[in-house]
């Protein structure tokens, strides 16, 4: 229960019995009786935590601190088997504070049960009204819930206040809250709910027992691919490649279909391509270069030419044979060195201007 003192919006059921006083005495006993026990299987499924009821005499006003829905459902289930009991019904939602009365028990106090009582003396004896706002709170949470209400346009009170009012005209919903509808789905079919849960990872565990089958799926359709594809022709030009790899013609080898003279050509080419990439590495493996370690830095001209500065330079591609290297650094004296490259040699040199 919340402490008093403190201001909450709740929804709020005011209700009353129907020209209660003018009954005789035993007459309103016995439909207070009865009010009572309506009243009291209405709320059965409310936690008494979550509710709080006041007696007013012809009626009483019921305090729902938790769920809008438990207004809803709780004023439905008293108007549909009020039975012989004449009673009306007003639901709002606004705000009341929790405050303790002359006896020590906790009261409610505010504009959320003032409204209430207004909304419900509008009603007709066996009507349900609510407030706007009670109504567009309800009427967001599920579309059934909308279906019920009826607006009946505005009503105003003696204190000359204007409400807008709806009527509940249909009775108690198939689902009675939102959270019903997944406990009544989930139930029934439990291994479902499994299955639809969350596994290692955060994969759904669906998803966990569909992988396997689908990569053993994937797995037999390569090799049953790989069966029908038909071996003869790719061992029929393996004689034909090898003679073609040699270096003879074609019309040397056995008559082959044009298919298979193709593709022994296509092996052939593949089968020539690691010599040829192997004569070119070797090829890059006997370049003449001239390779510079100049610092701080120069400027180097080869055989007179102009070719940059050193660093960033660090290699000069060169042709064998004699070479003048010339380093100029505006600071020092140029530097000038005579090389002999040999193909596949590399000549290194170093100079620091000081």
């Amino acid at each position: 229960m919340e402490s008093t003192g403190r201001t909450l919006v709740c929804s709020v059921l005011f209700l009353d019995i129907v020209e209660y006083s003018k009954k005789p005495v035993a007459e309103q006993l016995e439909l207070k009786q009865a009010f009572n026990e309506v009243l009291a299987n209405a709320l059965e499924q409310v936690p008494q935590r979550d509710r709080i009821i006041l007696d007013t005499g012809d009626g009483a006003a019921v305090t729902f601190m938790g769920d809008p829905e438990d207004a809803l459902f709780a004023s439905i289930a008293v108007r549909d088997h009020a039975g012989a009991v004449p009673v009306r019904l007003g639901v709002n939602l606004g705000p009341v504070r929790l405050v303790k009365d002359l006896n020590d028990q906790v009261n409610i106090i505010g504009d959320g049960i003032n409204v209430a009582q207004r909304v419900m003396s509008f009603a007709r004896p066996g009507q349900l009204l609510v407030s706007r706002s009670f109504y567009e709170v309800v009427s967001c949470l599920s579309r059934d819930y909308a279906n019920l209400f009826r607006h009946e346009g505005a009503r105003t009170d003696k204190h000359v206040r204007e409400h807008d009012v709806y009527s509940v005209t249909a009775g108690m919903p198939a689902t009675r809250r939102l959270g019903d509808t997944f406990s009544q789905t989930a139930d029934p079919e439990e291994p479902r709910h499994w299955l639809a849960g969350t596994g290692p990872f955060g994969l759904r565990r669906s998803a966990l027992l569909i992988a396997p089958v689908l990569f053993l799926l994937i797995i037999a359709g390569g090799v049953g691919a790989r069966a029908l594809m038909p071996e003869e022709p790719r061992a029929a030009t393996k004689p034909l490649a090898k003679a073609l790899a040699a270096g003879a013609p074609v019309s040397a080898v056995q008559p082959q279909s044009a298919e298979t003279a193709a593709a022994a050509k296509k092996i052939a080419h593949l089968e020539k391509k690691p010599e040829r990439a192997d004569k070119a590495e070797a090829g890059a493996s006997g370049a003449t270069r001239v390779e510079l370690a100049i610092a701080p830095w120069g400027e180097v001209l080869l055989d007179g030419k102009r070719r940059g500065v050193s660093p960033p330079l660090r290699v000069l591609e060169v042709a064998p044979g004699p070479h003048t290297v010339e380093i100029r650094n505006s600071t020092f004296p140029a530097y000038v060195e005579k090389v002999q490259v040999k193909s596949g040699e590399a000549v290194r040199i170093r100079h620091r201007f000081r």
